[in-house]
């Protein structure tokens, strides 16, 4: 996939994201699993392009997405 569509790929799960968890309805957990795909996008956009501040941070919202579907599923 290229690099752009990434980006723009992460760019777009992350709204999607933010919009579920902002209606706080019962499915808005699944803007955790947005999150996710975004993180994963942008954390191979990062291991691409050698931004190795981008790559930390989308470990570490990788860690937030996670323990938030935890917290929701349970």
């Amino acid at each position: 996939m290229p690099l752009n569509l990434v980006g723009w790929f992460g760019a777009f799960t992350a709204f999607v994201g933010s919009f579920l968890l902002a209606l706080n309805a019962p499915y808005s957990g699944w803007g955790f699993v947005a999150f996710l795909f975004s993180n994963a996008a942008w954390l191979l956009h990062g291991l691409k392009t050698q931004t190795w501040s981008l790559v930390m941070m989308q470990i570490g919202f990788s860690v937030t997405s996670v323990f938030g579907i935890f917290r929701w599923l349970s």
